[in-house]
């Protein structure tokens, strides 16, 4: 059983998926057997670089019946529609987060994959990463005590890479609630145990040009009392990679006078067609595009981050890291190092694999995407509501009995 191939088709060529392509390609258990995207020159590169089927709709590809799995990394306000559509084909789900844009459209898919028998995934996100899980493992071990306060920050230039008008516009999908959040709720409820009870929060939208939330701050109080403070900026102004030895988000390293970069490439674009177009050109298959490395062998690579985390335990604080986990308790301050990972988000395609062959449950089911999920649009609400919002949907981490 262990040399069951999982046969994936791809709903979505863009960015996600192009950042996903190092992990599937170093699956020895994994094949990418067709793809789809409404962009011909991302069929057509696609078709060459797998040689692989590629259609112009989700629904088509779910008609293939060589397929036992999907990854959908569709633009967000399709999320629900491609998942179900996937369910009703009898295959199994990893859809990219944000999973939805509204409470009901989750509880939708989680219905659909429920009654079709199939496993729904969701991610990537960052709890997936190196550091983060073996952070857990020590909150596990007992040696720290339990997790009192975690304390995230993270200072990127989001909000002014190129966009598609929508990705600028909240209702569907935009700016750095849906986009970003999930990240950060994913990470401070896996360290937390899941359980979020409510949430206080403030947005910030900055700049008219780009009319979507930009940052914002979130106290999260979790159900046994522990408290997480997140704070995130797109704005392209201070980089929290500073904190990080000058290594990105991505695992590999950068050099500060990347500053600015972001904004200058930006400012080309005179119109929003001309932004949109640097965007095609950038993504996969368009003229610009530059694919990540596949070569497997983890040269140069260090273990992804999303900036600044603390976790504050009752015997000590942990500080995950690119290079591992930072223990910091009465007696000393040490790294506990992971090795360099061969390929980014392996995590992500061994739970999918685990949950679609083995019919193991992931940790990040459908429910708990609907959890994080949750606590992002509580945080949205609560800026404008200005006040506290109590959640209802939340769920812990999985009995390791």
């Amino acid at each position: 059983m262990n040399d069951i191939k999982l046969r994936l088709g791809i709903a979505g060529l863009g960015k996600a998926f192009s950042l996903m392509i190092p992990t599937f390609a170093n699956h020895p258990l994994l094949a990418i057997v067709a793809g789809a995207d409404p962009r011909p020159e991302a069929r057509d590169r696609f078709a060459q670089d797998f040689a692989a089927k590629a259609y112009a709709t989700v629904e088509e590809l779910c008609e293939d019946p060589s397929l036992t799995a999907v990854y959908i990394a569709t633009p967000h306000q399709f999320h629900v529609a491609h998942v179900c559509a996937a369910a009703a084909r009898g295959l199994h789900i990893l859809v990219e987060k944000p999973m939805a844009l509204s409470v009901a459209d989750c509880q939708k898919m989680i219905k659909a994959t429920r009654s079709a028998g199939v496993h729904l995934m969701v991610g990537h996100s960052h709890s997936f990463d190196g550091p983060i899980q073996r952070a857990r493992e020590i909150i596990d071990g007992g040696t720290v005590g339990n997790v009192r306060m975690m304390t995230a920050v993270n200072f990127t230039d989001f909000l002014y890479r190129p966009r598609r008008p929508e990705e600028l516009l909240t209702d569907v999908g935009g700016g750095v609630l849906f986009n970003q959040a999930p990240h950060h709720i994913d990470v401070v409820r896996f360290l937390g145990g899941g359980r979020v009870r409510s949430v206080r929060a403030a947005v910030g939208a900055w700049d008219a040009k780009r009319p979507t939330e930009g940052s914002y701050s979130a106290l999260l109080t979790f159900e046994d009392g522990a408290v997480a403070a997140v704070t995130y900026s797109g704005y392209a102004h201070f980089d929290s990679d500073e904190f990080c030895g000058w290594i990105a988000e991505s695992g590999l390293p950068k050099g500060p006078t990347h500053y600015g970069a972001t904004r200058r490439i930006l400012a080309q674009a005179a119109s929003g067609e001309a932004e949109l177009q640097l965007k095609r050109a950038q993504n996969y298959g368009g003229v610009d595009y530059v694919g990540p490395t596949v070569s497997g062998d983890g040269a140069g690579r260090y273990h992804q981050h999303f900036g600044l985390l603390i976790v504050s335990c009752e015997r000590a604080d942990l500080r995950p890291l690119p290079q591992g986990v930072m223990i910091y308790d009465d007696a000393s301050a040490r790294l506990d190092a992971l090795p360099a990972p061969i390929a980014p988000r392996q995590a992500v395609v061994a739970e999918f694999y685990d949950a679609a062959v083995h019919n193991r449950p992931p940790v990040h089911s459908g429910e708990w995407g609907l959890a994080t999920m949750e606590v992002c649009l509580a945080m949205l609400r609560s800026a404008r509501e200005h006040r506290e919002i109590a959640l209802e949907h939340q769920i812990g981490l999985p009995s390791k009995d």
